[in-house]
């Protein structure tokens, strides 16, 4: 029987047996090699603050209503970070072949089937280790977020939060030209931000806030900001960070309220641009010449040539049915796990 990850209620999360859903016509069945971890988005659904646990979300008015929740307990079917080999085609028309390698978004399960056009110029290079095509979402989030702050060749970029996707936003951030500053709580995180090509690292919880020490650093405020860590604290710094009229990409994924973040102060006074980025669009002004295929084709060359060194966020790779134990140390907050990987019975014996 095929097995899916679950959230069966807030705290507790289980491998369990589902039903194999059929290949129709134009799809592709999929063996799921490895799956990442989001730590930030899967967690609300572990600690039930998610928005769609508690309201619904009325999708034409784009609004959160009251009501009937939009999910509730059990939850399947959650991740986005998924890598595997394609079994079995329905359409000889495909581009995609039985044996391909893809990357995609199907979710944590063992046996998944997809639109064929949703894994098309998604297989993985012969020679590229298989497993790094878990970053082709985190890493078009990271890249829409450093797009979203118009980084630009000399100018300073403040990164507050240096999660995965955090780390992946100042590597691309720094090919892009910009002078990064990484602002983390953790010393472990800003010693991979350092490698990964931050100017100057910052500790998030030091006295006076990290927007002050930025101003300082870089000479009277950073040119913008991108706050990913999803700590209305941490928008706080990261508008006070900035210069007059600067930008900054809140690029998190806030849960509750805010009630840290002051806009009476550094926002009101200096005029700072708040900005969303969120990967269901690309900004505004590139919406012409962007969209999420490039993001994902963009970011995948980089890693693919060495250029992002994504294998070095990897902290963990487990069975999936110790899917429990990876959630209990997230919700922690555990400093040694970063990039936590599922591994399926379908992955190459090498890797076992």
């Amino acid at each position: 029987m095929p097995e899916i990850v679950q959230f069966t209620s807030p705290g507790r999360v289980e491998f369990v047996e589902t039903d194999a859903a059929p290949l129709v016509p134009g799809s592709v069945r999929i063996a799921t090699w490895y799956s990442g971890i989001s730590a930030g988005t899967e967690l609300t659904a572990y600690r039930g603050t998610n928005p769609y646990l508690t309201s619904t979300w009325d999708s034409e008015r784009r609004l959160f209503v009251p009501g009937e929740p939009s999910f509730g307990y059990p939850v399947q079917g959650w991740g986005y970070s998924e890598v595997g080999q394609v079994v079995e085609v329905d359409d000889d028309d495909a581009d995609i072949r039985a044996g391909d390698v893809v990357h995609g978004i199907w979710g944590h399960r063992s046996d998944a089937v997809v639109p064929a056009s949703a894994v098309s110029g998604r297989v993985l290079p012969l020679g590229v280790d298989p497993v790094l095509g878990i970053f082709a979402r985190v890493g078009s989030i990271a890249l829409n977020a450093v797009l979203a702050a118009d980084v630009r060749l000399g100018e300073q970029v403040a990164i507050f939060g240096q999660g995965v996707i955090g780390l992946l936003a100042t590597r691309l951030a720094t090919l892009s030209g910009g002078r990064v500053l990484a602002a983390d709580t953790q010393p472990g995180r800003l010693e991979i931000a350092r490698a990964f090509g931050a100017a100057e690292v910052v500790d998030a919880l030091r006295p006076g806030g990290a927007g002050e020490l930025i101003r300082e650093l870089t000479g009277g405020g950073a040119d913008s900001a991108i706050e990913l860590s999803g700590a209305d604290r941490a928008l706080h710094e990261a508008v006070r960070s900035v210069v007059v009229e600067g930008l900054v990409a809140a690029s998190g994924f806030y849960q509750g309220g805010a009630s840290n973040l002051r806009l009476g102060e550094e926002f009101h006074h200096n005029r700072v641009r708040i900005v969303a980025s969120q990967i269901s669009g690309v900004p505004v002004a590139l919406g012409g010449r962007w969209d999420q295929p490039r993001l994902v084709r963009t970011v995948m060359d980089q890693i693919y040539t060495g250029a992002v060194d994504a294998a070095a966020l990897i902290s963990d790779v487990v069975d999936a049915g110790a899917v429990s134990g990876v959630f209990e140390r997230l919700d922690a907050g555990d400093p040694e796990i970063l990039q936590a990987v599922l591994r399926f019975d379908a992955a190459p014996e090498r890797d076992r």
